[in-house]
């Protein structure tokens, strides 16, 4: 298992903050983005790790480095903003072959990954890709679940207008050796409206997700302001612990 990190585009949704420095640098109460975001992978084992980046790049790997005993850590530039298809594809070259956690850089999670991440590494057999699901008030911004009559998933429709629920798929994903292909196929037929649940549907049709509800467990999305802020209150009331040394009062 290999884990990217997609960290670039602009940040427009925090200027002006990310005028002068990557979104995932912005504080957390006393840690950056970033440190919750590669905390979650680090504790669901993953020790692969590419992390991609626009022109601050650099500021990121002087914060994160080379990373932890036994840890890869490769940076990747994203000269411009193409789109999710184009930033992905930057880490092909260091991941092709291998089943992939895909982590979006403005999630923030308590969930633990490890267990979904040890059964997908240990199946025989290709194990399609995994989503998590939570409850959200303004569904309408992500990825959004179509259930069923017998409660299982039927479809998954990109930021709609009036949402069928209010359960958000979105931000971190499993994906097997298929993604690749399947993601070419997807950005083939959808173009500059293709959206990471493009991918996730052809799984869907398939029949190859494995779904997890995170139930009562935090989840942000810090790509705003007001988002930030949240998790800011989170994490100075120790809901959002990181797993490592602690921070000089």
């Amino acid at each position: 298992m290999k884990a990217v990190l997609v960290a670039g585009g602009h940040g427009s949704r925090l200027l002006p903050f990310t005028r002068y420095t990557h979104k995932t640098l912005l504080p957390l109460h006393k840690r950056p983005v970033i440190d919750y975001a590669l905390d979650t992978i680090r504790r669901s084992g993953i020790k692969d790790i590419i992390i991609i980046g626009n022109q601050f790049i650099e500021q990121i790997s002087q914060h994160v480095g080379e990373g932890r005993d036994g840890e890869t850590i490769h940076y990747v530039v994203e000269q411009e903003p193409l789109g999710v298809h184009h930033a992905i594809s930057l880490a092909r070259p260091l991941v092709e072959g291998s089943r992939l956690l895909v982590y979006f850089s403005d999630n923030i999670t308590t969930w633990d990954l490890s267990p979904a991440v040890a059964d997908f590494s240990a199946a025989t057999e290709s194990p399609g890709c995994a989503l998590l699901c939570r409850e959200v008030a303004d569904p309408e911004r992500f990825g959004v679940a179509v259930f069923d009559d017998d409660g299982g998933l039927s479809d998954i429709i990109e930021k709609p207008q009036s949402a069928p629920s209010n359960f958000a798929i979105g931000g971190i994903y499993l994906f097997d050796e298929s993604f690749w292909s399947r993601m070419d196929s997807a950005y083939r037929d959808k173009g500059s409206d293709f959206s990471i649940s493009d991918v996730n549907r052809d799984y869907l049709r398939d029949g190859k997700v494995t779904l997890h509800q995170i139930g009562q467990e935090i989840w942000l999305d810090c790509g705003t302001p007001d988002s930030l802020l949240e998790a800011a209150i989170y994490a100075k009331s120790g809901q959002l612990p990181i797993n490592d040394e602690k921070v000089d009062e």
